[in-house]
């Protein structure tokens, strides 16, 4: 039985869709807020866009955890049969660490955090516990390891937009207009 709004053999459902452009948004964002306020002086301006990139972090991390989670109860559409195998081996690929790095940047960012002593309150709304105790090293190798995480974040991103431009520009196939937020049901 299909769900409501959800993935169908021709095209990814509302749910889906609305999930991964508000996960995409979401995240363009507090990668600009992360060059930002990294290099800010200390101040009141740091801390609020810290606070801002800390709950926007909890954000992605919730929304990716239920993306997960609808992932599992929805096929989707799949690959392209036309697609070469190394096309679908590198789209797969890429998911896997974009999802990967959805759940590991937010949750090193909530480590670096904890360590630090420095609570994370989601939108003022509520406080997150702290995940370690407080631990100066620890909470340098943790944002080291976010910082480097936002790195290939980056990449997979762009390999990911490319792969897609790739598909509506040279290939012609309805890749990226699946996903589209506004996309038409494709004619039957």
């Amino acid at each position: 039985m299909a769900l409501p709004f959800g993935d169908e053999a021709a095209r990814y459902g509302a749910v889906s869709r609305i999930a991964h452009w508000l996960t995409a948004l979401a995240v363009i964002a507090l990668i600009g807020l992360g060059w930002v306020m990294a290099d800010l002086p200390l101040g009141a301006q740091k801390l609020e866009l810290y606070a801002l990139h800390k709950s926007i972090g909890a954000l992605v991390l919730m929304v990716t955890l239920a993306r997960l989670g609808w992932r599992l109860a929805q096929r989707g559409p799949g690959g392209h049969a036309e697609h070469a195998p190394w096309e679908r081996v590198m789209a797969k690929a890429a998911h896997v660490g974009l999802y990967a790095g959805l759940l590991a940047m937010p949750l090193t960012g909530w480590i670096a955090s904890s360590a630090a002593n420095f609570p994370v309150s989601v939108f003022g709304l509520f406080t997150l516990p702290n995940l370690v105790a407080p631990d100066q090293a620890l909470r340098e190798a943790a944002a080291t390891l976010h910082g480097a995480l936002a790195w290939g974040v980056v990449g997979l991103i762009a390999l990911h937009a490319a792969g897609a431009v790739k598909h509506h520009l040279i290939d012609r196939d309805d890749t990226l207009r699946r996903m589209l937020p506004l996309a038409r049901r494709p004619s039957r």
